[in-house]
């Protein structure tokens, strides 16, 4: 794991209006975080723009910097939208999916299905993580068998966990040296709190932010959560308002 530590002074692209969080990587690089809302971020590093799951709903992409990558988990509406990815690309963009979101999408990209990698550019590597449901019941909003994705991002030193639509597999009970990790926190859809609890616990992250909640009837109680994580003091927790 990097040594990552909050900077003021980073200052990365035009994001006026978003709440954001700036640090300095182990390797001394900006790496800046633009909550939207659901999962739909912007993580910029060092100049690299990487979207995750933009959704035209989420956040007014006409203005904001243009995408050298779009990454997206799995084609449900909420994660995959043709509008957002057509306001956020550049000739030179890459749209990197699971091959259900290119099919959906009508473009040209690198599908990855789960366990394989890519490393696109320079400094930056992509794991195609397993994101799928294991309880009785829920199994057919994200089904095990490949069809979704999460995602570990490695940006220089720095590894990043998405983990897109899941709840708390053997795959990802199973990843270390993650620095930064985004767990679904919505029921029925994703994780409860106490799956997540259990799912930061193995893989014990510096940074901890819980994504994908609300938006649905049964609210996430975060500060259950936060509760539960209180015997973790190497993880620091951090609410940001993703509804």
């Amino acid at each position: 794991m990097s040594t990552i530590a909050l900077c003021t002074s980073c200052r990365c692209g035009d994001t006026a209006g978003y709440p954001t969080d700036t640090m300095k990587t182990g390797d001394g690089k900006c790496l800046s975080l633009t909550f939207f809302a659901h999962s739909s971020l912007l993580i910029d590093y060092d100049g690299l723009r990487i979207y995750t799951d933009p959704v035209s709903a989420h956040a007014d992409y006409a203005r904001l910097p243009k995408a050298d990558v779009i990454l997206i988990s799995h084609e449900h509406y909420d994660h995959c939208d043709p509008a957002a990815v057509e306001l956020l690309s550049k000739p030179e963009t890459l749209l990197i999916a699971n091959a259900g979101s290119l099919a959906a999408l009508g473009r040209e990209g690198t599908a990855l299905s789960n366990g394989q990698s890519a490393a696109p550019l320079p400094g930056l590597r992509i794991e195609a993580v397993p994101a799928y449901n294991i309880t009785p019941g829920h199994t057919d909003f994200h089904p095990q068998g490949g069809r979704d994705n999460g995602y570990v991002l490695s940006l220089g030193d720095t590894r990043i966990y998405l983990a897109g639509d899941s709840e708390n597999t053997p795959e990802m009970m199973g990843l270390r040296d993650i620095d930064i990790a985004f767990l679904p926190v919505n029921q029925p859809y994703t994780m409860t709190v106490e799956q997540a609890a259990e799912a930061v616990h193995a893989i014990r992250p510096a940074i901890f932010y819980p994504y994908h909640y609300g938006q649905v009837e049964q609210r996430t109680d975060l500060a259950r959560l936060a509760d539960l994580l209180a015997d973790l003091p190497e993880t620091e927790m951090r609410i940001r308002p993703l509804e």
